[in-house]
């Protein structure tokens, strides 16, 4: 099975959502500019991601993007079924019984039996995306349990002034992190 690539954008909005400063939504303008590609495309994104609760659209001149709820309660799984819907990496289509149409009932059999098989391994695989969390994925990548926030807004102001600021934040130590 091969997810979208709106799954690995919807990870990077997520990403940038739970480290976006409360205080200040994330303007879709900044969003796009990360991400590049197409803005239509990122729109439908971010749309999937709102209409699931992962995402807040704050309306008004200072209005932007927040992340819908804790990113500790916001798995791996939530993102990707709000991406891609529900799905089943079986598409029985029926082939198996007319292939073997004239061996019945054992065509149905052999059908049920890999249609259970790939019902299985659907189970384990949500299962495990469902037991991790981006605030768990942003602690794998930071090496740290305290999650830095900035304002991903100001990245297009002044970009090499953020850079710096954002380097300096990931270098110091957790103790000075507050």
């Amino acid at each position: 099975m091969q997810l979208t690539k709106g799954v690995e954008q919807a990870a990077c909005i997520l990403a940038l959502l739970a480290t976006q400063d409360a205080s200040a939504p994330i303007t879709s303008e900044v969003i796009h500019t990360r991400l590049g590609g197409s803005q239509t495309y990122m729109r439908k994104i971010m749309r999937k991601l709102v209409v699931a609760g992962l995402v807040r659209s704050v309306s008004g001149n200072q209005g932007g993007f927040s992340i819908g709820r804790n990113a500790r309660q916001i798995s791996v799984w939530d993102a990707a079924i709000a991406v891609e819907g529900d799905f089943a990496s079986f598409p029985n289509s029926g082939l198996i019984d007319r292939v073997f149409n004239d061996v019945e009932p054992l065509a149905n059999r052999g059908s049920q039996v890999l249609n259970d098989l790939f019902s299985m391994a659907d189970r384990q695989y949500r299962t495990v995306l469902e037991q991790v969390s981006v605030h768990q994925m942003l602690v794998r990548i930071l090496q740290s349990e305290i999650i830095p926030t900035v304002d991903w807004n100001e990245s297009t102001d002044n970009y090499a002034f953020f850079i710096r600021k954002l380097r300096n934040l990931l270098h110091e130590e957790p103790s000075n992190n507050h």
